[in-house]
């Protein structure tokens, strides 16, 4: 009995490497996936790259494509696309629930360690900031009291984490900045609804607007699959 929080630790950090994989395109969107990729690539046991396959299908970051193939989920335009008008649903109410109960020391100290990433190095940098983003935003849904919208939110992260990676490597920042995000947390500090709400969806329209530009004026992402 003891060891099993132990098991499921293993399991996580396994589950986050192949994600942190899947982001920096180690593992590419169509990109083939099967037991002895995972073990080979990872050093991991049959059953739990078995395991992890079956884990990232069910959030949708593995599609099975038969019964024998099995590849990483493809990141299109309508993927993009996708992603950007749930989160424009789902992040401007649950910010604003959030918003009366947060720890706005701790907000800040987390957007300063996003400042601290810049400039943009080497891979290793690009996900780092994109994993200190994602713990503010999620930071920021944590707080609304609803664990399995939290569990929504923590997919639809991931999914941003493969979009945000484009802009990263073909711009070397974010589609916003640490000021924005700064500027954010003092309306949100407000806790007026409508002015939270409307400043979420504003900064998400912003930011997918540049990316869909970085992607329709960057030559290497005319594929089908957007690749860098």
């Amino acid at each position: 009995m003891k060891d099993k929080p132990a098991i499921k630790d293993e399991a996580s950090e396994a589950a986050q490497r192949v994600m942190d994989a899947i982001v920096t395109q180690k593992l590419a969107p169509s990109q083939k996936v099967s037991e002895n990729i995972l073990c080979d690539m990872f050093g991991f046991s049959r059953t739990l790259a078995r395991n992890l396959i079956e884990r990232l299908t069910a959030q949708h970051f593995l599609i099975p494509l038969s019964p024998r193939v099995t590849v990483v989920a493809p990141l299109t335009l309508l993927e993009i696309k996708q992603n950007f008008t749930l989160r424009k649903i789902l992040l401007p109410k649950t910010f604003s629930l959030a918003a009366a109960n947060l720890d706005y020391a701790k907000l800040k100290d987390l957007n300063r360690k996003i400042e601290t990433t810049r400039p943009i190095t080497d891979d290793d940098t690009a996900l780092e900031m994109l994993k200190r983003n994602k713990e503010l935003n999620l930071t920021l849904c944590g707080e609304a009291g609803y664990p399995l919208m939290l569990e929504w939110a923590r997919q639809l992260e991931d999914t941003a984490m493969r979009i945000y990676w484009l802009y990263l490597k073909s711009r070397g920042h974010l589609p916003y900045t640490s000021e924005q995000q700064g500027l954010l947390l003092d309306v949100m500090k407000s806790d007026e609804t409508s002015k939270i709400q409307e400043a979420i969806l504003s900064t998400l329209s912003q930011s997918e607007e540049r990316i869909l530009n970085a992607i329709f004026t960057h030559e290497q992402f005319y594929t089908q699959d957007l690749k860098i």
